[in-house]
């Protein structure tokens, strides 16, 4: 007879975790499912590898500015040292995940999940069944349906490459493309970033993503943008790139960098009711999906916010407090997103887009600040912020910045919108000086 359980969680990735772990403190008897690795995409091939990588690419960078300022030398990438590192903490994560979550004494199945009735679920054959199934199964890199598209790699390749290869392609210009394009390019390769349009990481103001362009540039990524990629061919000496209407490149090693799909295929949702969009499993305010007593969280449900790790533990919690006892519908905290690239890019809130638009509401302030001593200290090629301040009350709204600690700045001004601090508040605060926080103050 199959076993019974309160809860089916569907995907062993920090979504699907933080659900195990919560309903299990709370008394629920909870069954865990995963068909991959334990611990998911952003522990295993994706955010905290690449940012280990990125850490060589951060020292190489923060030498290179500071030649003729009180350093002599460019230090070298060491990429089989640097994998070796990435590996020192990648390998033992889907142990340690598994681990973990046996010793919390929730119940483990490594296998494919499979919808049959509402309520019932096969993994790999076996039968088992949930009053409520939450479904957390991620996404993956997507590829493009081109000619010659088996020779595409993707970024989980490109995280565990055991040499880097003379010359690398990455085609998409999102947020993977242009961070794994400044680690490429950092290690040594010679790096071309394909974009089918002239207007890559849309969702980030076009200002500052011309001017990350430019700085990206000047280290020696080739940009080819307006390129519409029809085919790859196998060559005796590598690949060849091409658009069908003139274009052509060779290279050893093309990525796929074009975004990223749910993981909502392979599932069996039609067996169950389960409305599946582009952008992932639908759900409403409560993350429910179609089905009742079917839920879906994290990267594979369609909601308002950007697909990012700490997210999924956002909903997760919300959703064990719902699967205790029925709620309030969720609401999102502003969400800050950032390109780790060289400078790094990042964005929370209004956008001065959106603002420009409502220029009664809104005011629009643009900083170079590239001779603050924040950024003369480290001898900073460029920092650049737009600040969009609501003109009533006098708040910060929205911020985009462009710098090599823009990850730090926009995490300080994120608890200045969330917690609606004024400058007057702001200048009620001693901060340590000199440091980044103590500029804050300035941006207003």
């Amino acid at each position: 007879m199959a076993k019974q359980y309160d809860v089916i969680v569907i995907g062993g990735g920090p979504a699907g975790t933080a659900m195990a772990s919560g309903l299990k403190a709370q008394g629920k008897s909870v069954l865990i499912v995963e068909a991959d690795l334990w611990g998911g995409t952003c522990p295993n091939r994706g955010c905290d590898p690449k940012k280990i990588l990125l850490s060589a690419v951060e020292a190489k960078q923060a030498a290179t500015n500071l030649q003729s300022h009180g350093l002599a030398g460019i230090p070298k990438v060491d990429w089989p040292a640097l994998m070796a590192t990435k590996r020192g903490y990648t390998n033992g994560i889907n142990d340690g995940t598994l681990n973990g979550l046996q010793a919390q004494k929730i119940e483990t199945i490594h296998g494919q999940a499979y919808f049959q009735t509402d309520g019932q679920l096969t993994v790999d054959g076996e039968v088992v069944n949930g009053t409520d199934i939450v479904i957390a199964t991620g996404q993956r890199p997507a590829i493009l349906p081109i000619k010659g598209h088996e020779y595409f790699k993707t970024s989980t390749d490109f995280l565990d490459l055991d040499a880097m290869p003379k010359r690398v392609t990455f085609v998409g210009g999102g947020y993977v493309g242009f961070e794994l394009a400044t680690i490429a390019r950092a290690a040594g390769a010679e790096v071309h970033l394909i974009h089918h349009n002239d207007r890559p990481l849309k969702e980030f103001d076009p200002e500052l993503v011309k001017a990350l362009m430019a700085n990206l540039t000047t280290q020696g990524v080739t940009f080819d943008l307006d390129v519409d990629l029809k085919q790859i061919t196998k060559t005796a000496t590598g690949l060849t790139l091409s658009d069908g209407q003139g274009f052509k490149l060779d290279t050893d090693l093309v990525i796929c960098s074009a975004g990223r799909l749910p993981n909502d295929d392979h599932l069996g949702l039609e067996n169950v009711g389960v409305t599946v969009g582009r952008h992932g499993i639908q759900v409403n305010d409560h993350l429910q999906t179609a089905a009742a007593h079917i839920y879906a969280i994290g990267d594979v449900s369609d909601t308002p916010v950007p697909k990012l790790t700490p997210l999924a533990g956002y909903e997760a919690r919300y959703l064990v407090g719902e699967l205790v006892k029925s709620g309030a519908a969720i609401t999102y905290p502003v969400v800050p997103t950032q390109v780790y690239a060289s400078p790094k890019l990042a964005k929370v809130g209004v956008t001065a887009v959106q603002a420009a638009k409502a220029p009664t509401k809104y005011r629009i302030s643009s900083l170079d600040m590239t001779k603050w001593f924040t950024y003369y200290r480290l001898q900073t090629p460029q920092a650049l912020a737009k600040v969009v301040v609501d003109r009533q009350s006098g708040l910060i709204v929205g911020a985009s910045c462009l710098s090599e600690i823009a990850d730090e700045m926009i995490n300080y001004l994120t608890l200045l919108i969330q917690k609606q601090i004024s400058l007057s508040e702001m200048q009620k605060l001693v901060v340590a000086y000199p440091t980044p926080a103590s500029d804050l103050q300035y941006l207003y």
